[in-house]
């Protein structure tokens, strides 16, 4: 069976450090905008966006002098967005072959993709190239993008790109006439070699190629074969793939410290609709999110929300955090914002016909927030016993969703309802033999006719919640025949007897 003939895929970002900044802050990517990097007072412009090159700005230009043009966006880099970026870079790709080679320097992004026998699941390299440009502009980056049946002539095409028409697919045994008119910055020069080309009059890639081969080789040795092999995309290569790590996260560092909880949640909302807009690429829903603030004094706040079932809802999402963070305010204001999500399986609901609409989950969890952020966070959840005789001795877990369908129990037979009297209420009691004879409650006389006890029980001596307690089950008769089940127990610290539960 003959082998599918090799295809290649390049993706280039110019402007990396700018585009990953201008990301998550929509509000300013119409505007020049500029990146500034190294210590201060000595930071230069390393990236810059189209409308900041048009207003006048340029590389290298320092803090000064940017600063003299009024309308200039200046922004600090930040290598930690730049890895959030590069990441949900590596994501997309990932979707369209798992054969990805990192080819970035330090301002520019560049990977390249093995994209051999992918036609079948994405159509013609051309299609493909399409396809994976819409997904980069999802997530809010503009790329340039060149197939090859070689792998190094895919990488000069794509630097030789422009936004304005960034998509380009050569044909097999096309690759000479399209690199012969790009300049030779899109290979990877060193200075001196740079230097005697330019003294050579070579300018393209097209003018390196007619130059003598015998000539260029006992002028340049080794690396003048493999430059004219460039430029006629013919250098074989040998394709060093990584393993791209699915990690949903985004982070932002702020130009000025936050207070408003409103200006943050206008933030944290960019940010989950690109969370979300990667997890729903990779067909899986967001379990869990967690945000970490850092804050003034270099202190972080952390928070995380988990609904009760995954979900894509971005409006949820953002009121959950809302009100959790209303619930646990930061204390300090806010310079940078992290976001992180977990993420599992969508859900998947199948109604009956003629079932009844259920409830929405999603309208459950907002609820429990609202009532979390009223009567606090250790007051919200299910009551579990704990493993103590003391009495009402019970902790609060919050609700989950079984993973698994819960078995169903056997039928067992009915048996006496206990109805827990919150508060207990005071009883009189007179004993006869060191036995109940005659208790009052409500106001009302009752015989003690039966007596189960007693049980006595104690515990905890070593802090303030110390309890000494007497209990009964007794049947009591009043005079009219009303009967009376309940049990009755003893305060021996405070010598108080209180009716706690009555037996229906």
């Amino acid at each position: 069976m003959k082998a599918p003939a090799e295809s290649y895929a390049c993706i280039y970002v110019r402007e990396f450090p700018a585009q990953a900044a201008l990301r998550l802050r929509a509000e300013i990517r119409q505007t020049p905008c500029v990146i500034l990097d190294g210590d201060p007072p000595l930071e230069s412009v390393c990236s810059l966006n189209a409308r900041a090159r048009a207003a006048g700005a340029e590389h290298s230009m320092t803090r000064s002098e940017a600063e003299t043009i009024p309308t200039l966006n200046l922004l600090t880099r930040s290598r930690r967005e730049e890895a959030s970026a590069a990441t949900a870079l590596l994501e997309a790709s990932a979707a369209f072959t798992p054969r990805i080679e990192n080819r970035s320097t330090d301002h520019v992004f560049a990977c390249l993709l093995d994209i051999t026998g992918t036609e079948r699941l994405f159509g013609a390299p051309g299609k493909l190239a399409h396809a994976l440009h819409r997904r980069l502009r999802a997530i809010g980056i503009s790329a340039c993008i060149a197939t090859s049946s070689n792998a190094h002539a895919a990488i000069a095409l794509a630097k030789g790109l422009s936004l304005r028409s960034p998509v380009l697919t050569i044909a097999s045994g096309q690759q000479r006439a399209a690199l012969a008119r790009l300049p030779l910055s899109v290979l990877d020069l060193t200075q001196d070699q740079a230097e005697t080309l330019t003294l050579w009059g070579i300018r393209t890639l097209g003018s390196l190629t007619e130059l003598p081969e015998n000539e260029l080789i006992s002028r340049m040795g080794k690396d003048g074969a493999r430059l004219r092999q460039l430029a006629r995309g013919e250098l074989p290569h040998l394709f060093q793939p990584i393993q791209p790590v699915f990690s949903l996260e985004e982070h932002i560092e702020l130009e000025t410290a936050v207070e408003l909880l409103d200006s943050l949640l206008f933030v944290i909302g960019r940010m989950l609709e690109q969370l979300i807009v990667r997890a729903s690429a990779n067909f899986v829903a967001l379990t869990s999110a967690t945000i970490e603030l850092r804050l003034e004094g270099q202190t972080i706040h952390t928070r995380k929300v988990q609904p009760a079932l995954p979900t894509n809802d971005r409006a949820l999402w953002l009121k959950l955090l809302h009100l959790d963070l209303e619930t646990h305010p930061p204390h300090a204001s806010i310079v940078a914002v992290t976001l992180t999500a977990e993420h599992g399986s969508t859900r998947k609901v199948q109604l009956g016909l003629f079932s009844p609409q259920l409830p929405e989950p999603a309208n459950l969890d907002v609820t429990l927030a609202r009532i979390t952020k009223i009567v606090g966070e250790n007051c919200v959840g299910r009551a579990v016993l704990r493993d103590s005789h003391q009495p009402d001795s019970f902790i609060v877990e919050k609700f989950e969703v079984a993973e698994t369908s819960p078995t169903i129990a056997p039928a067992k037979q009915a048996g006496c309802a206990v109805r827990q009297l919150r508060p207990p209420e005071n009883v009189s009691i007179m004993f006869a033999c060191q036995r109940p004879q005659h208790l009052r409650f409500r106001d009302q006389q009752y015989t003690v006719e039966r007596a189960y006890g007693p049980w006595l029980s104690g515990g905890e001596w070593w802090n303030a919640n110390l309890w000494n307690a007497e209990q009964w089950d007794i049947v009591g008769r009043r005079s009219d025949g009303t009967l009376l089940c309940g049990c009755i127990v003893r305060n021996l610290l405070h010598d108080v007897w209180q009716m706690v539960a009555l037996y229906d």
